[in-house]
């Protein structure tokens, strides 16, 4: 995940016209603690279940 600077207006384009469920993704994807389960996790193809269920995760096709 890529570095964010909280101080550049430009950091919040993809917040500020959000559905509820994009603001929910900014705001998780930015929590450090999210971020190292994250790179954990990273190195298999499939995100467990523990995973989904600490961070709330449902995802859909």
């Amino acid at each position: 995940m890529s570095g964010f600077d909280w101080r550049s207006a430009n950091g919040y384009d993809r917040a500020q016209d959000a559905e509820m469920t994009g603001l929910a993704w900014e705001c998780l994807r930015r929590n450090p603690n999210y971020q190292r389960d994250h790179r954990g996790n990273s190195r298999s193809s499939l995100v467990n279940a523990e995973f989904r269920q600490r961070w709330g995760l449902c995802f859909r096709s």
